[in-house]
């Protein structure tokens, strides 16, 4: 696999990283490791990045989506976990998508291919 000029790690602010870590583990299953009371780093299977404690979030950064296989499901999977749907599930060329904030108000969206 190359790795050269790919991206290896994200990272988002949190406000709350219990909260952030129970989300993501509802939504998208994901595993944690600590390192001190102010960070954490999760793995997706696929990619890694972390969590920083921050004092507020603001969203100014490149939007991140996720792929689903099941686009209702994951929105049921959001709102259950806490998270709150920030633009409705909509349509374009290839596929549907909504956005939603994490508990921290970071906006994220998720995507399904129209296949």
């Amino acid at each position: 696999m190359k790795r050269d000029c790919t991206v290896d790690y994200i990272e988002f602010p949190a406000t709350d990283l219990e909260a952030t870590k129970s989300f993501y583990q509802d939504v998208f299953g994901w595993a944690f490791t600590d390192y001190g009371p102010d960070y954490t780093s999760f793995e997706d299977g696929r990619l890694t990045g972390g969590f920083q404690r921050a004092a507020s979030v603001e969203r100014t950064g490149p939007l991140v989506v996720f792929y689903v296989y099941d686009l209702a499901d994951a929105e049921r999977r959001v709102k259950a976990a806490g998270g709150r749907i920030v633009r409705e599930t909509f349509s374009f060329p290839g596929g549907s998508r909504f956005h939603f904030a994490d508990p921290n108000g970071n906006e994220l969206a998720v995507w399904h291919d129209a296949a």
